[in-house]
């Protein structure tokens, strides 16, 4: 059985959910029917409702659940520019990174299309950290043009943290909402909306050890945004969709025993990322760890290695029985370079020879022992196949 290091794209169900997971997709009723087996759904939908909002740290009113994080983002960007549109002033601006993920761009990129947006990208170094002079210099001269703000609380091909509530409050002095996609984050990092000053915040269940098909936007209760999914408008008028209480209460539990578990975590996954980032350096010392020395999660490793195919050691890898990653699992099969990396600078063949290994609570120290055990051989193999696989 392949030993699992891509938790940044999925992470196993957790075992302790299993038997209440499928207990519950037996029972039957729809949450918004009025009978009492519906009455009976709806409970376990807004008991899970509640305990989302204490890992949140939001009002239960700002939860609405979704399908995942994709959706959320789309709601979210979509629904604040919208909105936005309306007033007056009709800014049209919408001030993102490079690095987000897909899920943040694409949404962005549909209003350049089709509303008239304008995509202003916030400058990042070679770390990937936002540039905050030029965010302040730019709002000093044109936050009336600005319709909103959307960044990556926890970037998911990097691991890099984002000060997102400096960003927020910088937005907010100047009336303009802030998005956030935090599906990397929650859960791995300590997050609160109600101190981060934004107005939405998107996550997704199946990234913290609960079933596919599940998340959650968090919307401010005195954020306004523009509906952009129309039906039966089950969660507050904004999303429409039957409810999965089975789901729903899954990736609440899930939530809990991530919030309770993420210090010993944390503290575990460091010690792990520690030994993977010796051997590497040890193995490959010309290889580029791609956060460099600033913040981020310690369950994502991820490295550049010059001259060398990031193919090659994926394959090489999963042949010997390790699943990793070159960056987002949202783009797997397309080939091009990591746009996160060409937007932190690397050229298009650097950008090529990226590897991300990453960690989760299911992760073990017999699993880090046998990678570093594979990976000298690995790396040999892939350095004498060099860029051939591009």
């Amino acid at each position: 059985m392949a030993i699992y290091l891509d938790h940044a794209s999925t992470t196993p169900l957790r075992p302790e959910l299993i038997k209440d997971y499928l207990g519950q997709l037996q029972v039957l009723g729809n949450p918004s029917s009025v009978h009492s087996s519906g009455q009976s759904a709806r409970r376990v939908l807004e008991d899970a409702r509640d305990q989302l909002a204490v890992a949140l740290d939001c009002h239960r009113s700002e939860i609405l659940f979704t399908s995942g994080g994709t959706e959320g983002n789309n709601l979210a960007i979509k629904g604040l520019y919208l909105e936005r549109s309306k007033t007056a002033e009709k800014p049209n601006i919408i001030i993102s990174l490079e690095t987000e993920h897909h899920a943040g761009i694409d949404p962005i990129d549909w209003l350049v299309d089709c509303e008239g947006a304008e995509a202003v990208w916030m400058p990042v170094s070679a770390e990937g950290e936002p540039d905050f002079v030029w965010l302040e210099q730019f709002l000093e001269n044109d936050a009336h043009r600005v319709a909103l703000v959307s960044a990556m609380w926890l970037n998911n091909e990097t691991g890099l943290l984002i000060d997102v509530a400096k960003i927020a409050k910088l937005a907010s002095s100047y009336g303009i909402p802030m998005h956030s996609d935090a599906v990397a984050a929650f859960g791995h990092v300590a997050l609160s909306f109600k101190q981060s000053g934004l107005a939405t915040m998107a996550v997704s269940g199946h990234k913290i050890g609960a079933p596919v098909g599940i998340g959650v936007l968090v919307v401010g209760r005195n954020t306004k945004i523009a509906v952009t999914s129309h039906g039966g408008g089950q969660e507050r008028g904004i999303r429409s969709g039957t409810l999965s209480a089975p789901l729903a209460k899954a990736f609440a539990d899930a939530a809990s025993l991530a919030m309770m578990e993420i210090g010993e975590l944390n503290t575990r996954l460091a010690a792990y990322a520690q030994q993977l980032v010796n051997v590497v350096q040890q193995i490959a010392p010309d290889a580029v760890f791609s956060r460099g020395s600033q913040v981020g999660f310690p369950g994502i490793v991820h490295f550049t290695f010059p001259g060398c195919s990031g193919d090659s050691l994926l394959f090489l890898l999963d042949s010997a029985g390790f699943s990793v990653s070159t960056g987002s699992a949202c783009r797997a099969g397309v080939a091009q370079a990591s746009h996160v990396l060409i937007a932190m600078g690397r050229t298009e063949e650097q950008a090529r020879g990226s590897l991300r290994i990453s960690l989760g609570y299911s992760t073990t120290q017999d699993e880090i022992n046998r990678f570093i055990d594979a990976f000298p051989k690995v790396y040999e193999s892939a350095l004498k196949a060099g860029l051939a696989s591009d």
